[in-house]
């Protein structure tokens, strides 16, 4: 099947580099030359104009869009022009769903289908496959099912939940048409929010490994520190690589998240290259803007966003407030960093 690809950064690239390899025909532009290179030699067709690019696709054209989520308002208006009836417009990135409804209203008076996928696999996707959730027409969807199933992972040797029997469905295979336009984009969304909280539970927990020897160290004794009661039980010296390792074999907690986790505190266990903030791109502000208006209890996912708020920097005023009135009412004075 043929499908043109725009947005060749850390995920573009590589999807279309699979679907390549799955026998699928690639058109691929961006309006750089240089990320076309080694598409163009692994067997795309590469373009840095958005008219050849069109041109090149055979009618009806099925085109994949994946760039950041505030592109692409502006790349749809430049190719409607470029667009004629039956047409399929896909974004793979991390929209709004709300903005997906509003899309594919607007789309479908130019006679062109919309489809919202949420992509998931990040910078591995390559060799791992793709976690796809899709909105959109079931019949569109259908269509599209060969360069779905090529994208995603497939079974990959994943052992079959208790329970199931019969045919694989897709889900089982790593991608599902979750509902109507939108719906992609609201699955994906609901699982960046899980993901803030997973990040910042195992971010936690190896927070207070590394903080399980406090005992041997010096502490100040004076009416601004809180005493340690008892040193003598923060006595550890935790080798975090190791605990990483240990628990991605038979544990309760392992995860994908917990291997990378170990490939990053092998490669440094103190972390040096990292300056811990921690940023978010929008998936978890609308979680918790959802789980707000349908009056939906997710204080985790919601702490694991104000953590992120937290590590750039954003309540360091508040901090200044509260000094500020400890200084007020007690005369305390803040002690010097350490």
């Amino acid at each position: 099947m043929q499908l043109g690809m725009i947005g060749l950064g850390r995920m573009g690239a590589n999807m279309a580099l699979r679907l390549l390899r799955a026998g699928h025909s690639c058109v691929v532009y961006d309006h750089h030359p240089e990320p076309l290179g080694n598409l163009v030699d692994a067997g795309a067709i590469g373009h840095t104009e958005l008219a050849a690019f069109c041109a090149e696709l055979k009618t009806p054209r099925h085109i994949w869009l994946m760039i950041p989520a505030g592109a692409v308002d502006s790349i749809i208006e430049e190719l409607l022009p470029l667009l004629t009836d039956g047409d399929t417009l896909i974004d793979g990135g991390n929209s709004h769903y709300r903005d997906d409804l509003i899309r594919a209203e607007r789309l479908k008076t130019h006679g062109i289908h919309y489809v919202d996928c949420g992509t998931s696999g990040g910078v591995w996707g390559l060799e791992r496959g793709y976690c796809l959730m899709i909105g959109g027409e079931r019949a569109i969807i259908e269509q599209l099912n060969p360069i779905f199933s090529s994208l995603a992972p497939g079974s990959n040797g994943i052992e079959r939940t208790l329970g199931r029997s019969g045919a694989m469905t897709s889900a089982e295979q790593g991608y599902l048409h979750c509902g109507p336009n939108g719906a992609g984009h609201f699955v994906k969304m609901i699982h960046n929010g899980i993901e803030y909280a997973l990040m910042g539970a195992y971010a936690e927990g190896f927070n207070l490994l590394k903080h399980a020897g406090i005992g041997r160290q010096d502490h100040a004794t004076d009416a601004e520190t809180t005493p340690l009661a008892h040193p003598e039980h923060y006595q550890y010296d935790f080798d975090l690589a190791e605990i990483a390792e240990l628990w991605r074999r038979g544990s309760v907690v392992t995860s994908w998240l917990l291997d990378l986790t170990a490939n990053a505190l092998v490669a440094d266990s103190t972390l040096a290259h990292f300056n811990g903030q921690v940023s978010d791109s929008g998936e978890g502000r609308w979680t918790c803007l959802a789980a707000i208006e349908t009056g939906t209890p997710a204080p985790l996912l919601t702490t694991a966003l104000y953590e992120r708020f937290n590590s750039r920097g954003e309540a360091n005023f508040a901090n200044k407030i509260l000094s500020a009135l400890r200084h007020q009412f007690g005369g305390h004075n803040e002690k010097p960093s350490v």
